[in-house]
């Protein structure tokens, strides 16, 4: 099967009726990950699949799949699926982890450490303001992760349009949702897993009782991710939901640097985790990470190809015959050591010393 054929069969999964990612990760560890054959597999056992699926598994509509492949043809789309070795693997550890992710942007930035950020839908002005000081990433001109729960052609509210775009040119906009699904109310609970899945904390500025932000930090908890709660004044309703969760133990935080201090080891642990994970040359830097990355030859080629001026990811690909994967990782490791600074437009720079 080549990789149209692989693309296709991926597809017909994900868009099967009353499937899900569980059945669908099922089948797959059934067939030792090979797409094709948990299709076979999904087919042959139709019978415990309703009458929808077993008709889509039959005969799928061949015009609902070409509009797939054509976006996912457009530059900077992708289908990240769950048996590629850039899989992000905190979504592993989640309960009902997705089978596949669509993407639109730079996917690399999943494999980041990152803290979710979540807060009221009518936010004070001053719960604005703290988000800004907390995590303007895009108005900083750093990237930024945006899960949804719609396809990742769908906009909502569409007064977020130009966000959206601004999303996908300098991070990336993620769904489990095939493109062209609308907006639903039981999408944003499974969006919100996503959400605290991909991070190693989840921070809450502003939130009332009945938010559904104390559903993604509930979720992280559950989880087992850190969980930071800004406080508010006690008159402020949107305050009380904060207030609860620092009572129930999340961490009462008033700065960014506080946040960031409490999850440098996750971040580190992750950085090794990925290294150990990805093929390549990176695939032996967990020893490396514990004896010291100044002794491995990998990392030494990789400053030497950054020089010290920025690069972009491409260009250090071509610099030192390493594939994007691996380099990420490599450079993440970097970056936790202080060695390395990430820049806008996905283009890193070494630090003095």
């Amino acid at each position: 099967m080549n990789a149209s054929d692989d693309l296709r069969a991926w597809l017909i999964a994900l868009r099967t009726p009353g499937l899900g990612p569980g059945g669908l990760r099922e089948a797959l560890a059934a067939a030792d990950g090979r797409i094709e054959g948990a299709l076979a597999r999904l087919r042959r056992l139709a019978g415990g699949l309703d009458e929808r699926a077993t008709a889509w598994l039959d005969r799928p509509d061949e015009a609902q799949l070409a509009s797939d492949l054509a976006w996912l043809a457009e530059p900077g789309h992708r289908l990240l699926c769950c048996t590629e070795a850039d899989f992000p693997p905190l979504l592993e550890s989640i309960p009902q982890p997705p089978a596949a992710l669509f993407v639109a942007g730079d996917a690399g930035l999943l494999l980041h450490p990152q803290v979710a950020v979540v807060g009221a839908r009518r936010a004070t002005a001053a719960g604005r303001a703290t988000a800004r000081d907390f995590a303007a990433a895009l108005d900083a001109g750093a990237p930024t992760v945006a899960v949804v729960g719609t396809g990742p052609d769908r906009v909502y509210p569409r007064k977020h349009l130009d966000l959206a775009r601004d999303i996908v040119a300098r991070g990336a906009l993620v769904s489990e949702f095939p493109p062209g699904t609308p907006p639903r109310p039981d999408h944003f609970p499974r969006r919100n897993r996503l959400i605290a899945g991909l991070a190693l904390g989840t921070l809450v500025v502003e939130a009332g009782l009945q938010s559904g932000s104390l559903i993604t930090a509930r979720l992280a908890g559950e989880q087992g991710r850190e969980v930071f709660a800004v406080p508010g004044s006690i008159h402020n309703p949107l305050a009380q939901g904060c207030h609860r969760l620092i009572r129930e133990g999340a961490r009462l935080v008033e700065a960014p640097a506080e946040v960031a201090e409490a999850l440098a080891p996750a971040a580190r642990e992750l950085g090794r985790e990925l290294a150990a994970r990805l093929d390549g040359p990176v695939a032996g830097a967990t020893a490396a990470a514990a004896a010291g990355w100044r002794d491995d030859p990998d990392y030494r080629s990789l400053l030497d190809a950054l020089g010290h001026d920025p690069a972009p990811l491409d260009a250090l690909c071509e610099r030192t015959g390493q594939g994007a994967a691996a380099l990420s990782s490599m450079l993440l490791m970097l970056e936790l050591e202080g060695v390395v600074e990430g820049l806008p437009g996905n283009r890193y720079q070494r630090l003095p010393g």
